[in-house]
């Protein structure tokens, strides 16, 4: 049995502005850790500790973001179901969403030998990175279960308009992690190693937080509900969601993966270059998340009631706060872009290589923009099929880039292909679009 949903709120930019912006300020310190990681290690003065992090986070990222699926197929099915008014399957959302989180995270620490084996398989970095690397991964990945429960508990945040609880995971989280990387690194000497010792604490202390936060979850008994978690339909109508998410989550990040283990081959300034630049977009696609994010929660309460006009207009004006942003970061990074680079690495040849490629971050946000908000739309509405095939497409046309580029122009061509994928998502996506409205329609009562 399900309420009555609450009367539908207006769509404004000032609603909006209100979801979004715990999101953008709690989203901007995660680049924001990334470039103290770096920079903290940078301060060594040497290119191999900067690539042995960057390599050891994206490997650990790929494999918590296969988990990402947690996230945004919690935010559409929780949001839908609020706006039904089945309470009940809000709660029992969630613990079915940290049951896989948990389940996840234990599967990652068993597996990690081999798991780490073939990730340097597919990597050419010098032995002295990889060395550092696996030094990295070897203390990061006690931390798994805890990492992937914060993409759940952010997802049911997002989903209940409850960002500001998102903020204080994502500060508190990583204001432990900055604080013991200038400790344990600066203070203490202990070089990579304490970049990850720091980063394990911080998680978990970042998902303890989470579950304090997500407290109003657990006062409704079907959280322990075990016949209504583990309810048949139920579950298959979660898989089948989260499946098709991710499947794209799978191609969006061998996608990013790629980048990096393809930018080692030019050897190690060339990687740490990258790398540095590389944090110049996660602010972007983090500070412009709030507006995504905002999407997914709006589009998924409109979704849900069956209101194909709620539906454009939660698309209409998320995407505008979103435009916005990534102009702004353009501008930004192409007046402070050379700055940045100074602060974040103090070796001169990753400086000099850094500005070599510095103005494809100024495009980066221009040409993202699109694909982003509508990754959002089409989580609220949990489109996964579509952004699951979509994201195909674009993988495709990534790899035609990649191969027809880099041979031609180098790292160059590889920063080329990235903005292609760029481009192609959005593309595919904006296609795709028209079919989500009348998707929505055919859910009206009416």
């Amino acid at each position: 049995m399900t309420d009555a949903p609450a009367p539908p709120q207006p769509i404004t930019h000032a609603r909006v502005f209100k979801i979004a912006m715990p999101i953008v300020l709690s989203n901007a310190t995660v680049p924001i850790l990334g470039a103290v990681d770096v920079g903290v290690v940078g301060q060594m003065g040497e290119a191999a500790p900067i690539g042995a992090v960057a390599m050891g986070a994206i490997i650990l990222t790929t494999l918590y973001w296969v988990f990402g699926f947690l996230r945004m197929g919690t935010v559409g099915m929780v949001g839908q179901a609020e706006g039904a008014g089945d309470r009940k399957e809000v709660s029992a959302l969630l613990t079915r969403a940290l049951l896989i989180a948990g389940a996840g995270g234990v599967l990652l620490i068993v597996l990690q030998p081999l798991l780490f084996l073939g990730a340097f398989a597919l990597s050419p970095a010098t032995p002295e990175v990889e060395s550092l690397a696996r030094d990295y991964l070897f203390i990061r990945i006690w931390s798994a279960p805890f990492a992937i429960a914060v993409y759940a508990l952010t997802g049911w945040l997002v989903a209940m308009e409850r960002t500001t609880g998102v903020f204080w995971v994502q500060l508190v989280m990583n204001g432990v992690n900055v604080i013991l990387d200038l400790w344990f690194v600066l203070g203490l000497g202990w070089g990579v190693e304490g970049v990850a010792i720091a980063t394990v604490i911080a998680e978990i202390t970042g998902a303890a937080l989470g579950l304090y936060l997500c407290r109003a979850a657990f006062a409704n008994p079907a959280w322990r509900d075990w016949a209504r978690v583990f309810e048949r339909a139920r579950l298959i109508k979660m898989m089948l969601v989260n499946v098709d998410i991710l499947i794209r989550s799978l191609l969006l990040m061998i996608i990013f993966s790629s980048f990096v283990f393809l930018g080692a081959r030019y050897g190690d300034v060339t990687l740490a270059a990258n790398e540095v630049l590389i944090q110049f977009m996660y602010i972007t696609a983090y500070a412009m998340d709030g507006f995504a994010f905002a999407a997914e929660t709006l589009i998924a309460r409109a979704y849900g009631r069956g209101q194909p006009e709620r539906v454009r207009r939660s698309a209409i004006v998320t995407s505008t706060g979103g435009l916005t942003v990534c102009v702004t970061m353009a501008l930004f990074f192409a007046l402070a872009g050379p700055w940045l680079i100074d602060v974040m690495a103090k070796a001169p040849d990753v400086q000099q290589e850094a500005r070599r490629y510095l103005w494809w971050m100024v495009a980066a946000p221009l040409v993202g923009c699109a694909a982003w908000m509508l990754d959002g739309i089409f989580i609220g509405a949990t489109r996964g099929r579509d952004m699951r095939n979509m994201m195909l497409l674009s993988f495709l046309i990534y790899w035609a880039a990649v191969l027809t580029l880099l041979p031609l122009l180098g790292n160059h061509g590889l920063w080329a292909a990235l903005l292609i994928s760029f481009i192609a998502r959005g593309v595919t996506l904006g296609a795709k679009y028209p079919s989500l409205e009348r998707s929505a329609a055919s859910l009206s009562p009416s």
